[in-house]
């Protein structure tokens, strides 16, 4: 869906030299000049970036506006966290118990309001566009390569696992067209991540399948008799000695397939030591059969598809995987243009404050939010003014992202957006600082590159770490 933008309040084009203009400006910009010794020089993390699909509303989430006009402020009504002085949505109650785990980031922008651009952008960790980007055709080899692309090139050969994973299925729209910027486009197909497209079936459903819904339905029912739909992961029978034999035949086969070009030799190589490090390694294996894991665990996170992607990729990063995106919904689960207030607090946020909170109750009961970083984000905020559908449009510039764990000081609000909610007032960042925020997370050196297919250099870091997140 394309924004329906807002007559009395006009979204701004973040280009980087607005971006520059604005952190002139003293108060906008000061987070990114305050040196992060936590994000830089520190042992190497792991990252769980949540994509919030389709855009959440910054208003009815973690930026509320009690006192704007009722056309702005909406339904929902703030409430205290576990922090003095911090509110969120009355709708997250046991998110709110945990805010001393998460900071809040008020004022991240993306520069665009309409969902390819800005996807493209959140994905990439880049605000500018590639020569010969393409809608009509996505995947497009000339998009930037993924975040997730990008690791997969950083950390590459350490280890059996793909050091990035994506789960449980790709980011699409209503029509089941691909969002641009998931896959390696011109870093090539080599580097690609590792793509977990493995959500049982249910074409129209949005949200938390089986809890799924349509935007404009009261009840709809899930498409599918389960969850996901998880390959056979188990050893063969004859256990770890039949499984020796078939390596052993496979690396026979292989000698004949000399003809195959190096770069897919390299691929299949890749593919098969990822395959044997998945039946060799019980965490890994393990990861991939939460809808059988203890049903105590599964209670916790959720017997839908937001808490078991959140408790399968907390596995993943147990098991080695450095970096896993959740794509917390599909067709734009978020994207509430109509009936914001009922879908929200019906099929959207019951969910994730469930998920999420048993995450954040996870990683520091196992010890590991210290050593792992949580990021979540939609590609940019929703419109101030709520439409005549009772809903809310896109809205590029600004959105509110959730930061934990990983070193990140809890119990702080970063940035500070004007009283409508339109637009930020104070440490304005973009998608290029979330970026290199997970790659410092990650121990990437700042003067990493990337070369494209043609040869061409790229830097990886676009901006600074967000440095007030460990101050």
């Amino acid at each position: 869906m394309r924004a329906r933008l807002l007559p009395s309040v006009e979204p701004v084009a973040l280009s980087r030299r607005r971006v520059l203009q604005f952190g002139a400006l003293g108060t906008l910009g000061s987070s990114l000049a305050e040196p992060s010794q936590a994000s830089s020089s520190s042992t190497p993390k792991s990252v769980l970036f949540i994509f919030v699909n389709g855009g959440i509303s910054q208003h009815d989430s973690f930026d509320l506006k009690p006192e704007a006009p009722s056309d702005i402020r909406g339904e929902f009504q703030p409430i205290d966290t576990a922090t003095p002085g911090i509110q969120v949505c009355e709708h997250l109650p046991e998110f709110a118990k945990r805010s001393n785990d998460y900071a809040l980031v008020r004022s991240i922008a993306t520069d665009s309001s309409g969902h390819e651009e800005a996807c493209h952008m959140l994905f990439t960790g880049r605000l500018d566009l590639p020569p010969g980007f393409s809608l009509d055709r996505v995947p497009n080899p000339n998009e930037w390569p993924s975040i997730a692309a990008q690791i997969t090139y950083a950390l590459r050969d350490r280890g059996g696992l793909p050091p990035a994973a994506v789960l449980p299925q790709p980011s699409v729209n209503e029509a089941a067209r691909f969002r641009p910027g998931q896959y390696a486009g011109r870093l090539g197909s080599r580097w690609e991540a590792w793509h977990l497209d493995i959500a049982a079936p249910c074409p129209l459903g949005n949200g938390a399948c089986p809890n799924c819904f349509r935007f404009d339905a009261d009840h709809f029912e899930h498409a599918a008799q389960s969850v996901f739909d998880v390959p056979l992961l188990s050893l063969p029978d004859g256990g770890e000695s039949r499984l020796s034999a078939r390596v052993d035949l496979l690396a026979e086969a292989e000698q004949s397939r000399r003809f195959v070009e190096q770069t897919q030799l390299h691929a299949v190589d890749r593919n098969r030591r990822q395959a044997l490090s998945i039946l060799a390694d019980e965490r890994t294996r393990r990861a991939f059969e939460v809808e059988r894991a203890d049903p105590a665990i599964v209670d916790r996170y959720g017997r839908n598809k937001f808490g078991l992607s959140l408790l399968m990729a907390s596995r993943l990063l147990e098991s080695g995987v450095k970096f896993v995106q959740v794509n917390l919904g599909k067709n734009s689960s978020w994207d509430t243009h109509a009936r914001n207030f009922v879908n929200l607090k019906r099929n959207l946020l019951p969910y994730f404050d469930q998920s999420v909170s048993a995450l954040l109750d996870d990683l520091r009961e196992s010890g590991r939010l210290d050593d792992t970083l949580v990021v979540i984000t939609g590609e940019f905020g929703r419109t101030p003014k709520i439409n005549k559908d009772a809903g809310r449009d896109h809205w590029g510039p600004v959105m509110t992202s959730v930061f934990a764990g990983g070193g990140v000081r809890g119990g702080q609000v970063i940035g500070r957006t004007d009283a409508l909610g339109a637009y930020p007032t104070e440490d304005m960042v973009t998608v290029e600082h979330v970026a290199a925020t997970v790659f410092a997370a990650l121990g990437i050196p700042r003067d990493q590159e990337w070369h494209d297919v043609d040869g061409r250099p790229h830097a990886m870091y676009r901006g600074e770490p967000i440095g007030r997140l460990y101050a």
